[in-house]
């Protein structure tokens, strides 16, 4: 009798795990899930973050608070996420650098993009041509045309040497037959403003989001972006593909959770912020920041990252090849 009721007992036990493991993901969240921002607050990463989230956590009925953790050019941030628990409570923001610079240079022998599980794509941020409101280039043919006439002349401002806006540049100097003289300016974006009003340099490149206070107060303009999307704040700025260019360039958005979340709460997450991407109230604020909304879901924001990598790698290593950068 007793072994019978222990037997009992125990297949009950495991009726009940298998009713309550889809229940719990049913009523998933339960509480506050924290979102990691691997930069420091206040940046255009920080803001689209935030904004999106603020909007998702009213569909999943609890808060989405942001935690930043800045250094490492995003690996400290992000590790911080590999490192949690799998239980959709924990979700992470990847940028350029945490997809491309981390780990194409093994800054952190740990960091693998493996841990993670996506969970969607939210913006898309292209690289621009930007110069100042006194600058004689109207569009980027005369650009072209003077830097053909003045090889070596042209000072533009870039970021660090071999990052996503020098590749840009360096990819558009081969398309047009031209030679620029290419300054990389570490940091971001402010030691590219400072350099341009100071007449250190006559071009930046970086997105048209990162100038927008100078271009929306009419110190600078856009001469081209670098992608076949139109910029929905910036309507009068042509596209790559509108110019006849084949360059691609900028940075993302994207959530990811730590590997082995359990699929259908990724999915809930992934529906929630890709509803929030499609509300009006996030159409109407994005479309002053200078993004543009770019929804994947986890598979194919997989694919995206995959792709992104093996192109941009490719890159890479002919540079290195080339002695055009040395890592």
């Amino acid at each position: 009798m007793t072994y019978l009721r222990t037997t009992a007992v125990l297949v009950a036990a495991a009726a009940a795990l298998s009713v309550a493991a889809p229940t719990m993901a049913q009523d998933f969240p339960t509480k506050d899930i924290r979102l990691v921002v691997p930069w420091a607050a206040g940046g255009g990463t920080d803001g689209i973050s935030r904004k999106a989230s603020s909007i998702a956590e009213k569909e999943l009925g609890h808060t989405i608070y942001v935690e930043n953790v800045d250094g490492g050019m995003s690996a400290n941030g992000i590790m911080n996420v590999m490192s949690a628990r799998p239980d959709g409570y924990t979700l992470g923001v990847l940028t350029y650098d945490s997809v491309i610079t981390v780990p194409y240079q093994k800054l952190l022998p740990s960091y693998d993009l493996a841990n993670l599980q996506m969970v969607g794509r939210l913006t898309l941020e292209p690289d621009a041509i930007i110069v100042g409101k006194d600058s004689p280039y109207k569009s980027v043919d005369d650009l072209i045309a003077a830097a053909k006439k003045e090889p070596g002349e042209i000072k533009v401002a870039v970021q660090n040497t071999g990052s996503r806006t020098h590749l840009a540049m360096l990819k558009f100097e081969k398309l047009t037959g031209t030679d620029l003289d290419l300054i990389a300016y570490p940091g971001g974006a402010s030691p590219q403003k400072e350099a341009m009003l100071s007449g250190e340099v006559s071009i930046a490149v970086t997105s048209l989001g990162d100038f927008a206070n100078l271009i929306d107060e009419g110190d600078a303009r856009g001469l081209v972006e670098f992608s076949d999307t139109q910029n929905p704040t910036y309507k009068d700025v042509p596209t790559a593909k509108s110019a006849n260019l084949d360059v691609q360039s900028g940075s993302f958005i994207i959530v990811a959770a730590p590997k082995k979340t359990p699929e259908d709460v990724v999915e809930k997450l992934a529906t929630a912020y890709e509803n929030a991407l499609n509300s009006e109230e996030f159409q109407s604020w994005v479309s002053k920041v200078g993004v543009t909304p770019a929804w994947l879901g986890p598979q194919e924001a997989t694919a995206f990252i995959k792709d992104e990598q093996d192109r941009i790698f490719a890159q890479f290593d002919a540079l290195k090849e080339s002695g055009a950068i040395s890592q």
